[in-house]
């Protein structure tokens, strides 16, 4: 096994967790200890499951979802940038929604790893090992999404509250990026 090759494809597939996360660092302007650790450490782990999952299910699963997986990704990014957006026209930060809990969580987490789970499928078609590749995989988006919130709290900072409207057209873009390239637009 390659191991710069796995480092390209975990840095690859952390791309997504680290827009992502970008967009949470400029909606929070200043995230808690908490935040950063549920959003890095969700991200990390879903990009260290999927690929396990995609190499255990085999062509079965893998097939199904190809099929729609663009379209799940496209929504629960859609739905959370257009909550992100309806809240920065909000000066009270109390009303904004905390994204690092429950559906929110869960929806940005599938949705930024949801790729992972075909290069599961692919490592399993080769006869690749599975573990360190998924663990490699799921460090660097852990370590992408940190960085990613700081960077968004930087911009935050520099370019004020209303950054969190930026983070919000930043989720539905890669929405429609992932829609786009599934659907061979561009």
């Amino acid at each position: 096994m390659n191991y710069f090759f796995v480092l390209m494809i975990a840095i690859t597939l952390g791309i997504d967790a680290f827009a992502v996360s970008f967009a949470g660092g400029a909606y929070y302007g200043k995230a808690d200890k908490r935040q950063k650790f549920r959003l890095s450490f969700h991200f990390g782990l879903f990009q260290f499951l999927m690929p396990i999952i995609g190499w255990l299910a085999g062509a079965s699963i893998v097939d199904i979802v190809a099929d729609y997986d663009h379209w799940i990704a496209f929504g629960l990014l859609a739905l959370i940038g257009g909550n992100m957006i309806r809240d920065s026209f909000s000066d009270d930060e109390k009303i904004r929604k905390d994204i690092s809990k429950g559906f929110s969580l869960i929806s940005l987490s599938v949705a930024t790893s949801i790729d992972a789970l075909a290069v599961g499928f692919s490592l399993g078609i080769v006869g690749d090992k599975i573990i360190i590749p998924a663990i490699i995989i799921g460090i660097v988006a852990a370590i992408m999404s940190l960085a990613g919130i700081k960077l968004g709290e930087i911009s935050n900072r520099k370019f004020g509250g209303r950054i969190s409207m930026a983070g919000g057209i930043i989720l539905i873009l890669i929405g429609i990026s992932i829609l786009a390239e599934h659907l061979e637009l561009y």
